[in-house]
């Protein structure tokens, strides 16, 4: 197995043997400045696989299990935000319209629009989790996690009753949003 040479400080020549990738299984040379511990190539799917573990390496020890979690943190965001009013949205301009008017269309019944053959149902399928979050979101106002998971437990129970009328929940009770 041919390394590459490299020259260290006062003239030292080192190999940097080739490694086996823990993702890809696929031999790399790593960087001469982080070889001691580099264990994943640079692919963008080894990258990937790289940063989720080592998310899961930190997220294990108990000192940051709940690093982001917590009636403090709840606060101290909070906090900024009342601080930055308004910051990441955009207001509607002044005097405008949610929706604007539009004139009506003549269509042939006949015709099929290529928009209508289309299947788009197979990719929504993909995204409805995350529009169904947004608009949870969007109808409490809610942009802090907690604030979006107690609405969702709401709703989730509130279905449950509409689908199921005459049972009883017994001890569970569910916040309101």
């Amino acid at each position: 197995m041919a390394g590459v040479i490299v020259f260290l400080k006062g003239g030292m020549m080192s190999q940097i043997r080739r490694r086996k990738c823990l993702h890809c299984n696929c031999l790399f040379r790593p960087d001469p400045r982080n070889r001691r511990h580099q264990r994943f190539c640079s692919k963008p799917e080894c990258r990937r696989a790289s940063k989720a573990r080592s998310q899961r390496r930190w997220l294990s020890k108990p000192a940051n299990r709940d690093y982001f979690r917590g009636p403090e943190h709840v606060a101290r965001v909070r906090a900024w935000r009342a601080a930055h009013p308004g910051y990441g949205r955009k207001p509607l301009p002044e005097g405008s319209a949610l929706q604007e008017h539009s004139l009506g269309q003549v269509t042939d019944p006949n015709k099929k629009s290529a928009a209508l053959t289309a299947d788009p149902l197979q990719e929504l399928c993909r995204v409805q989790p995350l529009v169904l979050l947004g608009l949870i979101a969007h109808l409490t106002q809610a942009t802090l996690q907690e604030d979006i998971a107690r609405a969702t437990r709401h709703f989730q129970q509130l279905a449950h009753d509409v689908l199921n009328p005459g049972q009883t929940h017994g001890d569970q009770t569910t916040p309101s949003p």
